[in-house]
């Protein structure tokens, strides 16, 4: 059975999200991994919540990341922030460590066909 995810939130929350419920997403999304407590994760927020504001059908999912945490070792992220863009659940493009508005809205663009 399909679970719709968390809304975004300001800062990155644990989630029992499974992979298997990331592939069955239906639509535009982004997975963004990161930590409430890193540096990069914060200086990038502003830029992340500014590309998003023209995008408000696409899902919006910030996850907690870390040692242990499946979700992000099954995307095999190593660096964050992390975005992950997604259509119907299969990845389109990824952005680590985004520096600037366009580039975000860019691939935002890319999964939003609204």
């Amino acid at each position: 059975m399909r679970r719709d995810p968390p809304p975004s939130t300001t800062g990155y929350a644990p989630s029992d999200l499974s992979r298997a419920d990331v592939d069955t997403l239906e639509g535009p999304a982004v997975i963004d991994f990161g930590t409430s407590w890193c540096g990069i994760c914060r200086a990038t927020a502003p830029i992340i919540t500014a590309a998003f504001a023209a995008h408000p059908a696409v899902i919006h999912v910030r996850i907690e990341d870390g040692p242990g945490r499946p979700l992000g070792r099954s995307f095999g992220v190593k660096l964050w922030p992390t975005l992950v863009f997604l259509r119907d659940g299969t990845e389109v493009e990824r952005l680590v460590r985004p520096r600037d508005v366009g580039t975000i809205r860019q691939a935002l663009r890319r999964i939003d066909a609204s």
